[in-house]
């Protein structure tokens, strides 16, 4: 069984940093090799993926408004996942969550019916 944790999220000025991490535990059964993708959710409004990263060869995905911005990033050994978010806006305000998928291809998706395993949630607001 496969549980995420995630956490990091709190409460920041405009243009201010956070570092959002998910903590997976627990093996699934599959190829080896994953996605781990960050989703936000604001209030009102449907969940959108903001980055993702595969953990064969780290390659990365992210919505257009988190790039420059955003960074995802792993270790593989510890299967820990961070989020580096810089420069933050009203907008980025939302509950974040991670979630994970087996992928045995290389290229992740922010498909939510891939995602078989979600975390609770940490909050980000930014006033």
């Amino acid at each position: 069984h496969v549980q995420l944790v995630e956490s990091g999220g709190g409460s920041v000025r405009t243009g201010g940093s956070l570092t959002l991490s998910c903590a997976v535990s627990g093996n699934g059964d599959g190829s080896g090799y994953w996605c781990t993708g960050w989703f936000r959710q604001a209030p009102g409004q449907e969940r959108e993926g903001v980055a993702a990263i595969y953990s064969g060869d780290g390659s990365t995905i992210y919505m257009d408004s988190a790039k420059g911005r955003f960074t995802i990033s792993q270790d593989v050994a510890s299967k820990t996942v961070v989020l580096q978010m810089n420069n933050l806006k009203t907008e980025d305000t939302a509950m974040y969550h991670c979630a994970v998928y087996d992928a045995y291809e290389g290229r992740c998706s922010f498909r939510e019916d891939f995602y078989d395993y979600w975390g609770p949630g940490t909050q980000v607001t930014v006033s």
